[in-house]
């Protein structure tokens, strides 16, 4: 008969536990098979009953079935563990068995990250898998959070090492065996002690970097308010450590991602923010505000942000750094492409000494300034990214006004040419598996993190004009003085010690560079976004003269038409921003005239809106309030405008309004409604409200009627129209941010848009401006229940 499992406890406990090492082994009648301990093994970990452990089974039976198993050793070494790891243990024995395990699973583990899977392919159970399966994982987390007793009654602390290395086992565990993290997140009260670990520089790397592993796979987000001592743990971080807290915090502040293209639609919004109005406020949102009340939280973000990489870390603290990620896996690879640029660089000093004669000083007491400044790079990249979820929280102002006070927009226009859009070099980093122009390398992603930034700062906010240097505000007031316009009085209230300072502003400076992007790049879409918000809100002359004088309406004239982009991102992105820089601008419309000056290249940009019209609508819309303003005006530049301008004429025209018309209603239905598609059924209305001006809104909606039945689906447009101008009442009417942007970005009070909607809904089939009148009864279906529960 095979050995019995360890006597140990009560004799109740020995019989359970001998009567669940007989079910692994299938009976008492053959010798055990080691699939059946897995087997059951996993059971019992699934359920907390049968085999859970390795103290369940002897050391004897351990030994012998270890080899044949291809065990390592482990479940001995964890048998090993548990008694050795006793609440009166000086743990002295127990960190030299961690000492034995740790590289069982290191190894593994890099050769799980790195893809060379030889050896988890030769071993039918890989070294992370019997470790958890055998109990390990729960051990290592019994053994962190469990305080020793001195015999003077006095509690006593693990030491940093200890700790070190059951987090890196447990990270490694985590890296190769699926399951564990998701089990580690279930346990809150060790997500939140592991919190307390980060108190020690020896510890922190590690417990960083498994906290990040844990939150992005915990359903729930955590609170940080439940961290003890959280303000005083962040503001005990150094700026080393403070920034790689920021990949934690990317996790704990930004609204959790349902991962559902349902659950975006406006219905699910709208039905989600009713939701939470009785729930309170989100957990993200708790979280930003326990992180503003940190005293000098922001001010040290926007010092990280913007610190040179003369000011970063010292080269032996930021080698040590790199040897501690090096037995990390999580930047592994990172590393190792740094290293790669070090060896580079360190090879061509070297045999530049050798030819000039002079000494050579060795990489690692002479870091390399490529790997300085990758380093930087990715401090900046969480930095940045916390700003930004920041800026656009429900603390938006409270944050804006510290940003601005704390200089952050100066800072990064200093580093814009030497950091942010330098220029890259023959040895630029790439990470393992990617090329030089994917989104993932370090570059690229601070380079479209910065313009996320910009694109929430400058976003209907009087900030804004610290993008410009004391100078280019000074030609902002120029340009009103000489159209005889007021003066903004956002630019007037600048407070011009924080704005940027040196030859040119951060938005000019963004400016050069986007008009150098290739037509392939990835960054015209960030690039366009960024300028458009500088745009958005208010139609400022002064702003769009600004930006006509550097040539932008000419550059996205050439992306759009003679570059003949095909990324609809982009596409959109500078069709919306092209409908900014020309509204209501009668210089820009002469502009547009003098680019577009051939019947060919005119039919070649119709294409372009034409092709998608959830693309193009901003522009459309923009160009049919321009025309409508240019209409009511006596002035001989603008009817000379109205005169020679081929997109005013095309636009003019009946058949092509009713055309936008009938296709923006058509491609939008109540239940795909995005916040990216809305904007059709907004211009549909902006045509409507301006005929309903000229008395004409019955002539256009008997020419909608008529083309529906020209299309031979009669009803179906009409009914569809009246379901979206329900939902707009549903969800503008209770929405004052909302209805403010339609109104500032019209100049038609909102007051005079929910009339519209009110008269398109009459339900008296009598009234020539109701829909209903234009409806054959068979065909209506006007009562439709389009909410979503």
């Amino acid at each position: 008969m095979a050995a019995a499992p360890a006597a140990a406890g009560s004799g109740a406990s020995r019989g359970r536990r001998a009567a669940a090492t007989v079910a692994a082994w299938g009976g008492w009648g053959g010798r055990p098979r080691p699939a059946n301990i897995l087997l059951q093994l996993r059971q019992g970990q699934l359920t907390g009953r049968g085999l859970v452990r390795a103290v369940q089974f002897t050391e004897t039976f351990l030994t012998e079935r270890d080899k044949p198993s291809k065990w390592s050793g482990i479940p001995q070494l964890l048998l090993k563990l548990y008694a050795t790891s006793h609440l009166h243990s000086d743990f002295v024995e127990c960190q030299n068995i961690l000492k034995e395990i740790s590289p069982l699973l290191s190894m593994e583990a890099m050769a799980f990250v790195t893809e060379e899977r030889k050896l988890t392919q030769e071993t039918t159970y890989p070294n992370t898998y019997i470790f958890d399966l055998f109990g390990g994982v729960d051990l290592l987390v019994e053994i962190l959070m469990r305080p020793t007793v001195s015999l003077r009654g006095q509690k006593l602390k693990i030491s940093d090492e200890m700790s070190k290395d059951c987090l890196s086992i447990l990270y490694n565990t985590c890296v190769c065996t699926e399951g564990v993290t998701k089990r580690l997140a279930e346990k809150n009260d060790f997500v939140i002690f592991l919190f307390t670990l980060m108190t020690s520089k020896k510890t922190f790397l590690q417990t960083a970097t498994l906290i990040e592993d844990i939150l992005g796979v915990k359903k729930e987000m955590i609170r940080l308010d439940e961290v003890p001592n959280l303000s005083s743990l962040v503001s005990n971080f150094d700026q080393q450590q403070l920034a790689n807290f920021c990949r934690i915090l990317a996790v704990t502040i930004s609204e959790m991602d349902t991962g559902n293209d349902d659950k975006h639609t406006l219905l699910a919004k709208n039905a989600q923010q009713k939701k939470s109005l009785s729930l309170g406020p989100s957990a993200a949102e708790i979280n930003q505000a326990a992180l503003l009340s940190i005293p000098g939280f922001v001010e040290r973000l926007c010092k990280l942000a913007t610190r040179k990489v003369s000011e970063s870390t010292g080269t032996a603290s930021f080698l040590q750094e790199l040897e501690e990620w090096y037995t990390w896996l999580d930047n592994a690879l990172v590393l190792d492409a740094l290293m790669r640029v070090a060896n580079e660089e360190s090879e061509h000093s070297q045999g530049a000494s050798e030819e000039n004669g002079l000494p050579h000083t060795s990489a690692r007491t002479q870091l390399p300034q490529s790997m300085k400044i990758m380093h930087e790079i990715m401090y900046k990249l969480e930095v940045l990214y916390v700003l930004c979820v920041l800026l656009m929280g429900r603390q938006r102002n409270q944050v804006h006004r510290m940003i601005a006070e704390f200089k952050l927009i100066p800072g990064l226009n200093n580093l814009f040419d030497k950091l942010i859009w330098r220029k890259h070099s023959a040895s630029a980093l790439v990470l393992h598996g990617h090329n030089q122009n994917c989104d993932c390398s370090p570059d690229i992603t601070l380079k479209i993190q910065f313009l996320r930034l910009l694109q929430s700062f400058s976003d209907h906010h009087e900030n804004k004009y610290l993008l410009l240097n004391n100078q280019e505000l000074n030609e902002l007031s120029a340009i009103s003085l000489k159209a005889n316009i007021p003066e903004v009085e956002a630019v007037l209230n600048t407070d011009r010690s924080l704005v940027c300072d040196g030859k040119r502003g951060l938005l000019t400076r963004l400016l050069q560079v986007m008009k150098k992007e290739p037509a392939e790049s990835s960054f015209r879409f960030w690039q366009a976004r960024a300028v458009e918000s500088f745009l958005r809100g208010t139609t400022s002359y002064a702003d769009q003269m600004f930006l006509l004088k550097r040539g932008l309406l000419e550059h996205i004239l050439y992306c759009i038409v003679d570059s003949e982009c095909k990324s609809r991102d982009v596409l959109q992105s500078y069709f919306d921003l092209l409908g900014e820089l020309m509204k209501f601008n009668v210089d820009a419309f002469k502009r547009f005239n003098k680019y577009i000056n051939t019947d060919a290249k005119f039919q070649v940009f119709l294409k372009q809106i034409n092709s998608s019209l959830v693309d193009s609508n901003m522009l459309v819309r923009c160009v049919t309030l321009s025309l409508d303003r240019f209409e009511n005006q006596v002035d001989m530049k603008v009817a000379e405008v109205l005169s020679e301008c081929r997109l005013l004429a095309y636009i003019s025209q009946v058949p092509t309004q009713m055309s936008f018309l009938f296709r923006l209603i058509n491609i939008i239905h109540v239940q795909t409604l995005t916040q990216e598609n809305v904007s059709c059924l907004n211009t549909s209305l902006v045509i409507l409200m301006l005929a309903r001006r000229k008395e004409r809104l019955p002539l256009y909606l008997r020419l909608l009627q008529r083309m529906e039945h020209n299309k031979k689906y009669p009803g179906f447009l009409l009914n569809n129209f009246h379901n979206l101008l329900r939902f707009w009442q549903q969800h503008y009417l209770h929405k004052d941010k909302d209805s403010t942007c339609l109104e500032n970005s019209s100049c038609i009070s909102f007051s005079y848009w929910k009339e519209t909607v009110s008269i398109l809904l009459n339900p008296d089939r009598q009234s020539p401006s109701a829909l209903v009148s234009y409806m054959e009864e068979p065909y209506m279906d006007i009562d439709r229940d389009f909410t979503e529960e």
